[in-house]
């Protein structure tokens, strides 16, 4: 049996139906020809050179990426452009492009089920879901078998994901304990209300912004009120164990003839980490 493009793509909408992205997203096939044959796939958090030279490496036929290369409107793709000379590349190399974003993070399971699992968590529903008692939904809440302290649990998330120049961060009480607990992959400072509202202990995302965070503990410090701890991690590292899931459902659902390779290129945008040695008092030496 020949495994063509469609039939790849036809898995993947299975899992990741295309009707759950934003209506600002984009989704699908973005390059490549449905009825080309596929023996290889890659599977990527971000379409970018490192990810399309590991494609070529593999001899992939399909390259399957989260987050869109296009996902503003464009008029042409030149070669001599960033994401144009993407494009040339791949239809040069016979690789074909697919991307499941939005849809793929509010998926069961998806993105965040990934991540819940990459730290050991037991999820028990959707952060912010479609509709009442849907599966489905952004975010995930989850649990851990046994409390643990804070500071603890900032080094499971540490030791669970990838490691990035960005590094895992914590804000809170480092000994309070954490049983459970929300997350979302990707920047998620825009469910910091839910994951309050939902009486987690704390709450993992990427792209935490000062202000929003700083409010957010803020709040905690009211009478009678209580607040999840925060745990900020890397972008690229809170959505990359989503690269495995999609892989594994892709394998499942295809012959075996197909081999699937999940990238360890580290696309993380940031490259170094400095601490300051200097109190904040003290002009430095």
């Amino acid at each position: 049996m020949t495994v063509r493009v469609q039939d790849v793509v036809a898995a993947l909408e299975k899992a990741y139906p295309p009707e759950f992205a934003e209506s600002w997203d984009a989704v699908g096939l973005v390059t490549g020809d449905p009825r080309a044959a596929v023996q290889r796939i890659a599977f990527c958090v971000d379409p970018v050179e490192a990810t399309v030279d590991e494609a070529i490496g593999f001899g992939a036929q399909l390259l399957v990426a989260h987050h869109p290369l296009l996902l503003k409107g464009v008029h042409g793709v030149p070669a001599d452009t960033s994401k144009g000379r993407l494009v040339h590349r791949m239809i040069r190399a016979g690789i074909g492009l697919y991307c499941a974003h939005t849809n793929a993070d509010t998926a069961a399971p998806g993105v965040s089920d990934a991540l819940a699992e990459a730290l050991g968590l037991r999820v028990r529903e959707p952060l912010s879901p479609h509709e009442p008692g849907a599966r489905t939904g952004l975010g995930r809440i989850g649990e851990l078998s046994e409390p643990e302290p804070f500071e603890t649990f900032v080094r499971r998330v540490a030791h669970g994901l990838p490691t990035t120049t960005w590094g895992v961060r914590g804000a809170g009480d480092p000994d309070r304990p954490v049983r459970t607990v929300a997350v979302s992959g990707g920047a998620g400072d825009g469910l910091l209300e839910a994951a309050t509202a939902a009486g987690v202990d704390a709450f993992v995302t990427a792209d935490l912004r000062h202000h929003p965070a700083g409010e957010h503990l803020a709040v905690g410090d009211l009478p009678d009120t209580d607040v999840p701890a925060l745990v900020d991690v890397a972008h690229w590292a809170s959505e990359w164990p989503w690269c495995q899931q999609a892989a594994d459902i892709v394998a499942e659902a295809l012959p075996d003839t197909v081999e699937v390779l999940v990238s360890t290129r580290r696309t993380d945008p940031w490259t170094v980490h400095a601490s300051g040695a200097a109190d904040p008092g003290r002009a430095p030496a």
